[in-house]
């Protein structure tokens, strides 16, 4: 099973490493397009938000095109993104190769991945195992994306980062011709396009409202609202829907499970976090310190040499102590983490200074990753894991654009002002919310009943 679960897991690596490795080219971007920060973070924050606006869609498609055909598309929506963000002449080609295409195409090929997963390996241990690879790979990707980032657009050109993200599609859709559909498609499945605009619309619009907040406090409180009565919208839509026998585009049964609401708050704050995280520093380390990209991604090395320590033992932590105690832990080990970040930066002016605070922060999500999404998807049966991973795929990319618009907006308002340490209290604070939900979790959760692991 080597040979199906290898493309699978590189097509997480490289939508993972798409969200993170911007981040150290931010400085390479703003002056070759013309730019400002503030426009490489939008652009960012776009593509994740795509991501997470259109993952349930996504989703929902697999049912009625098929999952390897969904793959396929995807992969190839993806391509074609990067090599437009490579031959982009200005910011606004980047945003429609990079945030929308990249972003689309991440959204057709992620769902496929895991239902795909769900369906080759049938028993809840091999499952497990498998999810574990792919979670490692993604938690890999968006770690190790600054670092490899950064070699590239040192040694060549930021260009050459999205054309090394081509030539791993292209691998990948070679690797996936081996791949099979074991369900048919339904064509005739119904698919609840007014839910499909409605959740994608009230999302798009909370994020674009924070997004705002430094410029216009009215304008952030218009798109909030708008969002939050899109959103209003929709779980009324939906619910209407299965009152009338309708499919709608997400069930209601979902959002009745009180242990998947907690775990799916959990990994919503811990994308939040570590692309906050990723995001501040780079922008700091780029801005006010004046470091290059390679420089800032051999700082990021420590994050990532973390998180694989962390993700490597998450089996054998496993075996020993339950899910609810890990995600506590790693909370608990990422705000002090963020803590170190704020206390050493602040005392010290050498880059090395970053250095234990990334590495307790990467050592604190990696080992709790994994078990936010073993909570949730073992609350559900076989039959609704496509649905339940949309979700969780969805609430984990919404955290990810979260985590870049709110720390960097902090940011970007001020970089010489204490923004730094502004954005890093913020995900700090993030994280001890996170805390208190973890610790509300029911005891005992063990992954042998958990069905799937998954990051963004």
């Amino acid at each position: 099973m080597r040979a199906v679960l290898a493309p699978l897991a590189l097509a997480q690596f490289i939508c993972s490493f798409a969200g993170s490795n911007m981040n150290v080219m931010i400085n390479d971007i703003s002056n070759d397009l013309d730019t400002t920060v503030q426009g490489v973070q939008t652009a960012i924050t776009l593509f994740l938000l795509v991501m997470a606006a259109l993952m349930i869609p996504g989703g929902k498609l697999t049912d009625r095109y098929g999952r390897t055909r969904c793959l396929n598309l995807g992969l190839a929506v993806y391509g074609i993104g990067a090599v437009v963000s490579a031959l982009a002449p200005g910011l606004a080609v980047l945003i429609v190769g990079y945030s929308i295409l990249q972003g689309v195409g991440t959204a057709l090929l992620i769902p496929p991945v895991y239902i795909l997963t769900t369906l080759y390996f049938t028993d809840l241990t091999s499952r497990a195992r498998a999810f574990g690879s792919i979670s490692a790979m993604g938690g890999v990707g968006a770690a190790a994306g600054p670092l490899i980032g950064g070699v590239i657009a040192s040694t060549i050109s930021w260009r050459a980062a999205f054309a090394f993200q081509a030539l791993v599609v292209a691998t990948i859709i070679i690797l996936a011709r081996r791949l099979h559909d074991p369900l048919p498609a339904d064509p005739h499945r119904h698919f609840d396009i007014q839910g499909a605009i409605l959740s994608a619309a009230g999302l798009v619009l909370i994020v674009m409202g924070i997004l705002a907040a430094d410029n216009n406090g009215w304008l952030t409180v218009a798109l909030l609202a708008a969002g939050a009565l899109m959103l209003a919208w929709f779980f009324a839509s939906i619910r209407a829907k299965e009152r009338s026998g309708v499919e709608p585009l997400l069930s209601t049964s979902l959002f009745k499970n009180r242990t998947s609401n907690l775990g799916l708050i959990t990994q919503n704050l811990q994308w939040l976090m570590l692309l906050g995280t990723s995001f501040t520093v780079a922008t700091f380390l780029q801005v006010v310190r004046g470091y290059d990209s390679i420089q800032t991604g051999v700082i990021f090395t420590a994050a990532t040499v973390g998180l694989l320590l962390s993700s490597l033992a998450a089996e054998r932590f496993a075996k020993r102590r339950t899910q609810r105690t890990l995600i506590v832990a790693g909370f608990a080990v990422t705000v002090v983490g963020i803590v170190v970040l704020i206390a050493m930066v602040n005392r010290n002016a050498s880059p090395w200074a970053f250095v234990p605070g990334l590495f307790v922060v990467g050592f604190g999500l990696g080992g709790m990753l994994t078990p936010s999404v073993n909570v949730v998807q073992g609350s559900f049966s076989d039959e609704l894991q496509g649905e339940i991973s949309g979700l969780s795929r969805s609430v984990s990319n919404l955290g990810s654009s979260l985590g870049t618009a709110i720390a960097g907006t902090i940011i970007v308002a001020g970089l010489s002002h204490g923004a730094y340490a502004a954005a890093m209290l913020a995900l700090a604070a993030a994280g001890v919310v996170g805390l208190i939900v973890a610790m509300l979790l029911p005891h005992g959760l063990r992954p042998a009943t958990s069905a799937a692991a998954q990051p963004s």
